[in-house]
């Protein structure tokens, strides 16, 4: 009897060894009957999902949202003058977020001095040698639609005006306190056409809501893409892995030139690539560079940046497309860490890459940066001035500016990798939750939850 209790013990591990592999295949014959029902039963934590619970996921204290005075019917605004004292075109000039900031301020002091917006002249050349204007990149009907009943907004000029040489008002050399109804106005009534070059803010004592709102609902609420880059830009979406992240990287050799710090890490190549375009703007030394990088006027740099996502818990295989120009710098410092990266290169063919301009590329890395599931960026520039906005305005509070003077003054503080990784969660973790690391402008009002 004790041998035959021994026997079947023995025979034991071997029925259950039976068993787990009937479990085993009646699992693998679920899975390839319908895959997707039985991945979704599963909670299975993946890189993307662990981002999501570390970093994205916090409850956010408050949110931001369009400010009721902009937002509101633009018929309980005052009514539009039933004369208009004149005409004013915008001069754009710069990058595309540049001019369309730009743009924004010039519809303001249209709405503040009761003048005609021309649709404006976008000059690109001088900055990337693009002769496209305003309406190969924006679509004008729907701006003027959209702006109807806070600007007057036309296409052309009055036949009886045409003949009218415009004259030029340079506001960019004009300094705070500025006011265009006392320097503008009287020029607008005489001469009737104006050319404007925005730059001075308006006295904000004599900036009424009805021009600010004008100005608002310009900028966030009446620009969308022509139809073709639209199309262009959703489809170079499709090929994106969901969800992914958008990163705005600066460090391109004007960038590193205008910012005059000190980048000891740079190869030879890069060196002499920022020396070509460097001019009069000789890097800073000494006592003056020490200053000027604690105030956080340097730019982090692509393994700085690959340094902060490792502390933001971000993971290595997160698809992240890159919304940045031809010539960044020392690129591989992210890319070797973060491989699963993407570009207008490596989603548009040679042929339709070929096409593009300046101002294309940086509308489609625009749209997908509105339209990505996070968002972040390396500086507060023009971009991030309108990416941000917009995307709020869809609910999707996913985005955020590394702290660059904080990450800097950390590393001049001698603090090893473990205890800056802790540091860098901790502030970015912060500026999440209070929506500080938005920087939303004035058409924007926080709401506490």
């Amino acid at each position: 009897m004790a041998n035959r209790f021994k026997a079947n013990r023995a025979k034991a591990p071997s029925t259950r060894g039976w068993v787990l592999l009937l479990v085993i295949i009646v699992l693998i014959c679920l899975l390839v009957q319908n895959p997707r029902k039985f991945t979704t039963s599963l909670v299975v934590d993946t890189p993307v999902s662990t981002m999501q619970k570390v970093l994205w996921k916090q409850n956010i204290k408050s949110q931001w949202r369009p400010c009721a005075w902009w937002k509101g019917d633009p018929r309980e605004l005052p009514e539009l003058p039933v004369e208009s004292t004149g005409y004013i075109k915008v001069e754009c000039f710069g990058g595309l977020n540049q001019m369309r900031r730009d743009l924004c301020d010039g519809v303001g002091i249209a709405r503040l001095l009761n003048a005609t917006l021309l649709v404006p002249h976008f000059d690109g050349a001088a900055y990337w040698n693009d002769t496209s204007g305003f309406a190969d990149i924006f679509d004008v009907d729907y701006f003027i639609q959209r702006t109807k009943g806070f600007v007057r907004v036309v296409k052309e000029l009055p036949q009886t005006l045409t003949q009218v040489k415009p004259v030029f008002i340079n506001c960019r050399k004009r300094k705070d306190p500025f006011d265009y109804i006392e320097e503008v106005l009287p020029l607008l009534k005489k001469h009737k056409v104006i050319r404007i070059l925005p730059a001075a803010s308006q006295r904000p004592d004599r900036y009424p809501l009805f021009a600010k709102s004008a100005r608002c609902q310009a900028c966030y609420g009446a620009i969308r893409l022509v139809k073709n880059l639209e199309q262009q830009a959703e489809l170079m979406i499709k090929k994106l892995p969901r969800p992914f992240l958008t990163l705005h990287l600066r460090f391109e050799p004007d960038m590193i030139a205008y910012s005059q710090c000190m980048y000891p890490s740079l190869s030879i190549e890069s060196i002499k690539a920022v020396d070509a375009v460097r001019d009069s703007r000789n890097a800073f030394t000494g006592d003056t560079e020490l200053a000027w990088r604690k105030r956080g006027k340097c730019l982090l740099t692509p393994s700085d940046v690959a340094f902060i996502f490792q502390a933001l818990h971000i993971p290595k295989d997160m698809p992240i497309y890159m919304a940045t120009g031809d010539g960044i710098l020392e690129k591989e410092g992210f890319t070797s860490v973060y491989t699963n990266t993407f570009t207008k290169s490596t989603l548009l063919d040679e042929e339709s890459l070929d096409l593009l301009k300046g101002n294309s590329k940086a509308a489609l890395d625009y749209h997908i940066a509105v339209q990505s599931d996070y968002y972040i960026a390396t500086m507060f520039g023009n971009m991030e001035k309108m990416v941000m906005p917009m995307r709020v305005l869809r609910n999707n509070y996913n985005s955020l500016l590394l702290k660059k003077k904080e990450f800097t003054n950390a590393t001049l503080r001698g603090l090893n990798a473990s205890a800056l990784k802790k540091l860098m969660w901790q502030c970015h973790k912060k500026a999440f939750v209070t929506g500080k690391g938005l920087a939303l402008p004035d058409c924007f009002c926080e709401e506490n939850l």
